[in-house]
């Protein structure tokens, strides 16, 4: 373990939060309804413990309602759990907790069970069991579906039922601002606000001596993303603020097929599931021939690191910005009942999925870092909790294994949930909060997210690092508590465009940092991956608004075959 050292550009240590104009007393609160946030309170209510939880937009809003692929767990005759744990070894490039893969990979049943037990309808085959099929870095069938392409709207219709049916008090369009601590640094509760449009009105605190982060990942750092809106990394910053450590936040997971809408596509874009090349689909340049043909032995199948990398270097070999996705010899009647969503979706942008190819390119998907934690959703600061993608387990290293990450969530809320109910719900008073340091002019979030997307994509060099750091230190910032004073001038924007700038700065400075390729991260300058270099990256932030940065040794026991 090392330090490496601070970044230049500081960033916000505190909000300047509305006044309290009212106070609540719970035992957890969750904030966050996509798969872990949901799980998480369904299983604490069943405990027997009362639970509030938070949402910036409605119930169901993030990243799950838009999954495709499904859920990857061992249920087939010819796996085993040794399989899915090589695999997503393999996929993580050297980065991965071996002892959390096993236990991910070990309880995957159970969770895809438990969601089956509360209702979830799940694609059969005819013998009546979960139909399986496979996505890129799987050496066996073991993704279950639903409704074809519809996997994550009914993980999240099945969950959202039951929270509705448990009575558990949702505060929707309510945003969590910065978490509440006692004298000894551990959680206290959470500052929230409802907002109106975009502003933040009726503020209060949620007194609680557990909060559990379930806010998802920050994929609308980047101008093109398969992310909804929401995903602007607020759990990441909270925790950081909140005293939490950080790691592997330079590990952004590009999915290599979503639909291209032209260069200067912004926003959540069309995704092309995974499950459409384990179906047999290929990549192929304009003239028909394959992308993927000796770039890997898996080819088409490969793991999306890969995938994402070979087709960036095509498309800077050939100054093209897109290549196409071939699936019309699957057959125009199976592709469309395989997948009904994706179809309707591409018919909608002008382009046939089942009769032609369609353009497809990397765009940012997926979190692999996030706020240090276990699989029992522990994190280094008492009484704050992680669970799904905003949490960085060890499960998915440096490139994710696809349809690991709603498996991961509901093994984490479940883990969560156990811990949390087994613990005395003993409250904390909140001491007085950190002086305010400002927050970022929400004016900037597109020039950060332009910035980002040049200099931090699939691709990276020290030049264009340097540049983006130069960018985020010049962002324009609102004052500290002067904001109260001059109005409450902040909205949620300014929440989101802080909580961006935050989780730039710390990209920006891993990506720096790190002077190889491994995984998500690839450097021009720095093609090769290099043993020394097996370590996470771990930040925290200190009370002047600098992050630093150390190295700490990955717990993977086969990490030399892994790497190789």
């Amino acid at each position: 373990m090392s330090d490496v050292g601070a970044s230049l550009t500081r960033v916000v240590t505190a909000l300047p939060l509305p006044p309290a104009g009212w106070a609540r007393t719970t035992d957890v609160v969750v904030v966050g309804t996509g798969a872990a946030g949901l799980m998480t309170a369904v299983a604490l209510a069943d405990a027997g413990r009362a639970v509030t939880v938070v949402t910036k937009g409605a119930i169901g809003d993030g990243s799950t309602a838009w999954a495709q692929g499904g859920l990857a767990a061992v249920l087939g005759p010819d796996d085993d759990a040794d399989l899915h744990a090589i695999d997503t070894l393999v996929a993580g490039a050297g980065l991965c907790d071996e002892g959390a893969v096993r236990t991910l990979v070990e309880e995957a049943p159970a969770a895809v069970a438990r969601l089956r037990e509360l209702g979830a309808l799940l694609d059969l085959n005819p013998a009546g069991r979960p139909a399986l099929t496979r996505e890129g870095g799987h050496s066996r069938d073991r993704i279950v579906h639903a409704g074809g392409d519809a996997s994550g709207a009914e993980v999240t219709r099945t969950l959202s039922a039951a929270l509705r049916a448990r009575g558990i008090t949702v505060l929707e369009q309510t945003v969590a601002l910065d978490a509440l601590r006692d004298v000894d640094g551990a959680i206290a509760g959470l500052r929230v606000a409802r907002t109106e449009d975009g502003a933040l009105v009726d503020a209060g605190d949620l007194l609680a001596p557990a909060v559990v982060l379930a806010t998802g990942g920050y994929g609308q750092l980047y101008a093109a993303s398969s992310n909804p809106a929401g995903a602007t990394g607020d759990g990441l910053a909270l925790a950081l603020r909140a005293g939490a450590e950080v790691a592997d936040v330079e590990m952004v997971q590009f999915h290599p097929t979503v639909l291209w809408s032209g260069p200067g596509a912004e926003g959540q874009q069309v995704l092309i599931s995974e499950a459409v090349r384990g179906e047999g689909a290929v990549l192929v340049d304009d003239a028909g021939r394959r992308v993927m043909l000796g770039a890997h032995p898996l080819a088409d199948l490969a793991p999306r690191d890969v995938v994402s990398a070979t087709i960036a270097a095509h498309l800077r070999a050939t100054g093209t910005d897109h290549v196409f996705l071939d699936a019309s010899h699957l057959g125009a009647e199976f592709v469309s009942r395989r997948f009904p969503g994706i179809s309707r979706a591409c018919t909608a942008a002008g382009f046939d999925l089942g009769r032609e190819p369609v353009p497809v390119a990397p765009a940012a998907h997926y979190s692999c870092g996030g706020v240090v934690a276990d699989l029992d959703g522990r994190t280094s600061v008492p009484g704050l909790y992680a669970v799904g993608e905003v949490a960085c387990t060890g499960v998915q290293g440096a490139n994710r294994l696809a349809s690991n990450s709603i498996t991961e969530g509901l093994v984490a809320a479940l883990r969560c949930a156990a811990l949390l109910a087994a613990e005395p719900a003993l409250g904390r008073a909140p001491a007085t909060h950190p002086a305010a340091t400002g927050a970022i002019d929400p004016a900037a979030r597109a020039v950060m997210t332009a910035a980002t997307t040049r200099h931090a994509g699939v691709v990276r060099d020290a030049e264009g690092l340097r540049r983006l750091a130069g960018t985020l230190t010049a962002v324009p910032r609102l004052a500290g508590d002067a904001l109260l004073a001059e109005g409450a001038l902040l909205d949620a924007a300014a929440v989101e465009a802080t909580a961006l700038h935050t989780v730039a700065t710390l990209l920006t400075s891993a990506a720096l940092d790190r002077t190889e390729s491994r995984g998500c991260h690839r450097r021009l300058d720095f093609p090769e991956t290099r043993p020394e270099w097996q370590v996470r990256l771990v930040h925290r932030l200190d009370g002047a608004g600098h992050v630093h940065t150390r190295t700490e040794a990955v717990r993977t026991l086969t990490a030399t075959q892994v790497v190789a």
